[in-house]
């Protein structure tokens, strides 16, 4: 599965972590890898390895400067393709530097993230095409999260659609969240497409049918719409939202959260993005300047017991974290031997089933699903009213289609 991940372009890091040119490095940790990014003299992002070709000196330590990483054990200097172009501890006329060479893997910057391919180039496809990177900037807003376990058990957490009427209720006696739809458990369904797949979760209100619509984008982008209910100045605010989840290692994940707004075309406000933030318990001063939660496994997320008898379904303050709280504890990885899955498991269960096509398909010598741009570049989520007799996929087409 890692040989597979290295077949997409996945978020490294945050554009703001390397806020200027020539600035201090910073530790990177994906796919189980240690690696080192750096913004150059010009503004491109380097990602080369954490250590130094010569004596395995940490690169962190490094000097940014005059477009090159230079290595403080030794003095030898890297530019951000790996290439090494100075090597002051070799004679003048030495040709030993056109020899070596760090390693590193290419870079894109694109909406407020630092993306790499970490595969061979030869299976390099162009760089991934999601409606989130083409609305402005002002129309954006990205963050990220540490997470305490394995990545597949955090997507799957977000790919469950039905626990939200359960664990994100709001009180606990009546089993309300959002708006009173969300207390009927939905009808789910899950449709194969050649980047992941769509899934619904319906839910019958009087004569009508209540469709939300989110999408799985391999290998672990989740999309949903923002429900109809949420506005901003008394204006709808029609915004997407999602995750990203990225291996750091088998025991610990990068989550990428990310809301934008694409129609109308009205920026994305501060305070709205904020609003969000908070109710998922990532406000300020719930993160740490290394972009772990405050509530955390250390602390028992700081659950309130008393609220929970008197207020709160899990007594767990911040959407986000009552997921946290659950996928962290059930084990680092977890063992799914043990597990019981039902019906409304269709899109747990088609997930795996198309990781691992997606590792044949890598075996094969072959490119996996969603890593051509082409095939996700129009995939929009939805939520919607739907007549009860209209197949909700043929009623929200238009909603469903990404042209921004």
């Amino acid at each position: 599965m890692g040989e597979t991940f290295r077949r997409y372009w996945l978020p490294a890091l945050l554009s703001e972590e390397l806020p200027e040119n020539d600035g201090p490095p910073v530790r990177v940790r994906m796919l189980g890898e240690d690696l080192v990014a750096f913004r150059d003299s010009t503004g491109k992002v380097g990602l080369v390895s954490a250590y130094c070709p010569h004596r395995r000196a940490p690169m962190f330590f490094g000097r940014n400067e005059e477009c090159g990483l230079r290595c403080v054990y030794h003095g030898w200097k890297f530019d951000a393709s790996g290439a090494c172009v100075d090597m002051p501890s070799e004679p003048p006329d030495s040709l030993f530097k056109t020899k070596v060479k760090i390693e590193a893997y290419p870079t894109w910057e694109r909406g407020g993230l630092v993306w790499t391919h970490m595969g061979p180039p030869e299976h390099r496809p162009e760089p991934p095409n999601y409606e989130l990177l083409r609305v402005p900037d002002t129309h954006r807003f990205v963050c990220k999260t540490f997470e305490e376990c394995n990545y597949l058990q955090a997507l799957e957490g977000g790919l469950d659609s039905t626990h939200s009427s359960i664990l994100h209720t709001r009180n606990g006696s009546d089993l309300t969240f959002l708006s009173q739809y969300e207390r009927i458990i939905p009808q789910v369904e899950v449709r194969k497409t050649n980047y992941g797949y769509v899934f619904s979760g319906t839910r019958t209100v009087k004569d009508q049918k209540w469709a939300r619509i989110s999408q799985y984008i391999m290998p672990t982008m989740h999309l949903r719409g923002t429900v109809q209910q949420v506005f901003r100045n008394d204006v709808e605010q029609p915004t997407m939202d999602g995750h990203v989840w990225v291996p750091i290692d088998d025991y610990n994940t990068w989550v990428y959260n990310f809301t934008y707004s694409y129609f109308p075309a009205a920026p994305l406000s501060r305070e709205y993005a904020e609003a969000i933030e908070e109710l998922q318990g990532r406000g300020k001063g719930e993160i740490t300047s290394d972009y772990r939660p405050i509530r955390n496994r250390t602390n028992e997320y700081m659950i309130d017991r008393a609220w929970q008898k008197n207020g709160s379904f899990t007594g767990i303050k911040g959407i986000n974290t009552q997921d946290f709280a659950l996928q962290e504890s059930m084990e680092p990885i977890v063992d799914r031997t043990k597990e019981h899955l039902g019906s409304i498991d269709q899109p747990i269960i088609m997930a795996r089933q198309l990781l691992l096509e997606a590792t044949q398909e890598v075996e094969s010598g072959r490119l996996p699903r969603g890593a051509d741009p082409k095939t996700h570049q129009h995939v929009r989520a939805a939520d919607d009213f739907v007549a009860p007799d209209v197949d909700w996929q043929d009623a929200l087409k238009e909603q469903l289609l990404a042209l921004y």
